[in-house]
């Protein structure tokens, strides 16, 4: 059973910092990407940030210059440092990974398919 769980949400002020960080455990075959994707309230899921297992690194308009991803592949945690906060930032974030699980009996992989945190909220306000 794969599992993704997200920490390091809460209040922050405008042009404060946040760290979110994002372990994914289980039984993992192989990552292929993982990413941070966010939900403001009215608004449709949009990708943030992601980061593939050769370190390729992809992110929304928006955030380019503020926010930066990485990956600790011997964990299987991946990070977002979030810097210059805005009040449009604030949003529900949600973990993903594009992985293949070991079958049940730990002998081969499952299909390839994205997996999902709970999701963190993330409040910028003064």
């Amino acid at each position: 059973q794969v599992q993704l769980v997200e920490s390091g949400g809460g209040l922050v002020q405008p042009g404060g910092s946040l760290r979110l960080s994002c372990a994914a455990s289980g039984s993992i075959f192989s990552i292929y990407a993982m990413g941070w994707y966010r939900q403001a309230p009215g608004k449709q899921r949009e990708l943030v940030a992601a980061i593939t297992s050769g370190g390729s690194t992809n992110y929304a308009d928006s955030v380019k210059g503020r926010f930066t991803i990485s990956r600790d592949n011997a964990k299987n945690t991946v990070y977002l440092q979030m810097n210059s906060l805005k009040p449009e930032d604030t949003a529900v974030y949600y973990c993903n990974a594009d992985l293949q699980a070991l079958n049940d009996y730990g002998l081969g992989p499952e299909d390839r398919r994205e997996y999902w945190g709970q999701g963190t909220q993330v409040t910028v306000s003064s």
